[in-house]
């Protein structure tokens, strides 16, 4: 493993220094520097981080709870890999829900928050070819959630945050290679939501989702 890009230190109390950690071992997980099915030991990732067990442990219950981690009974914890099948079921979900988002996006234009998006999308599309994995995946995260605040529907927002954080992993290697069409296909959904379009935001989002999985639909 990589070493973690933010210096631990033992003199935080245990809530901030497990949010370190999660920082640190998610950035990994997303980068690649972890890979899908790789054992996550507590002894080993204790002195890795200089850390006691304790808030490896509970960085690891969150990241389970993300869907990045997965920890099962006498086997312990381990980056989460999907099979060819759920890897489908998940992609046409969120396909399918990114395209409601779009559409009520759309339909909703507020002009304030539209605003936001496209400064979200002028640092993104700045950044795209960046080696900076972490904030360009931040940054598409704070774009589809924007376009989930303007869309303004708190039970789809709810949903789609828990969908974002369990398909984070599955998306994580295409993102790397699709930097400028990522942001390129951003811009092109923001158009639709500018001018009201439900429709075709609908159908562009709902086509991003395949495009950056790589799947046809």
């Amino acid at each position: 493993m990589n070493a973690p890009t933010k210096e631990l230190t033992l003199g935080a109390s245990h809530s901030p220094l497990t949010a370190l950690v999660v920082e640190a071992l998610r950035e990994q997980i997303l980068s690649g520097a972890i890979p899908p099915g790789e054992r996550l030991v507590e002894g080993r990732l204790s002195e890795e981080f200089g850390v006691s067990r304790m808030p490896v442990r509970e960085a690891l219950r969150h990241l389970a709870s993300e869907g990045l981690v997965t920890i099962e009974p006498r086997r312990g914890a381990s980056v989460t890999s999907f099979s060819a099948e759920q890897m489908r079921e998940l992609v046409d979900v969120r396909a399918t829900l990114e395209g409601l988002n779009a559409k009520l996006a759309a339909k909703r234009h507020d002009e304030q928050q539209i605003a936001e998006l496209s400064r979200i999308l002028e640092e993104g599309t700045r950044l795209a070819e960046s080696d900076d994995v972490a904030t360009t995946t931040r940054l598409n995260q704070r774009f589809h959630d924007a376009l989930g605040s303007i869309a303004a529907n708190s039970v789809l927002q709810d949903i789609m945050r828990s969908l974002r954080d369990r398909t984070a992993l599955l998306f994580a290697p295409m993102n790397r290679s699709r930097g400028q069409q990522n942001w390129d296909e951003h811009a092109a959904i923001l158009r639709a939501v500018i001018k009201g379009d439900a429709e075709l935001a609908a159908l562009l989002a709902t086509r991003h989702v395949y495009n950056a999985a790589q799947m046809e639909p």
